[in-house]
């Protein structure tokens, strides 16, 4: 029984250290608010998060046709792409890849069961980088992919 605890205790110990430790580099790769310099002042003011996705947001809806054409060039099927602003969302790519990206979803040809997203890598400015988006979730209608 000893042996079995200290056997237990072999594995569970460097297990517990890599979760610790991925939690501390998660917490040390955590974006900081975006500092901005005035040029009238050399105060530094920082934008709450809220206001940064605000201004992504309003930047992609100017440009959501860039999100509709790679949406149509998945598939000759696609007539229309129809964006569920709602769903939007952001996410960083985690331990392994992170990089933050901003998740863009919705619809095909007005069929309420399909589905697609899009994935918008953002820059260190937190600018949107529409020139690398991809398809992040495949076109499907109620849960098949598209042929």
């Amino acid at each position: 029984m000893k042996r079995q605890m200290e056997l237990f205790l072999i594995i569970l110990l460097p297990i517990l250290g890599l979760v610790f430790l991925g939690g501390k580099i998660m917490t040390l790769t955590k974006r900081p608010e975006q500092k901005i310099t005035t040029p009238s002042s050399k105060k530094v003011v920082q934008k709450p998060e809220g206001d940064i996705k605000k201004e992504q947001l309003d930047y992609l809806k100017e440009h959501e046709q860039k999100v509709i054409d790679l949406v149509k060039a998945q598939n000759s099927k696609v007539e229309s792409v129809q964006i569920d602003w709602d769903q939007t969302q952001w996410s960083d790519g985690g331990l392994t890849t992170p990089e933050y990206y901003m998740n863009v979803y919705g619809r095909i040809n007005h069929i309420e069961e399909s589905g697609w997203g899009v994935d918008i890598p953002i820059n260190e400015d937190n600018t949107l980088n529409l020139d690398e988006m991809y398809i992040g979730s495949d076109i499907d209608i109620g849960g098949r992919l598209l042929e």
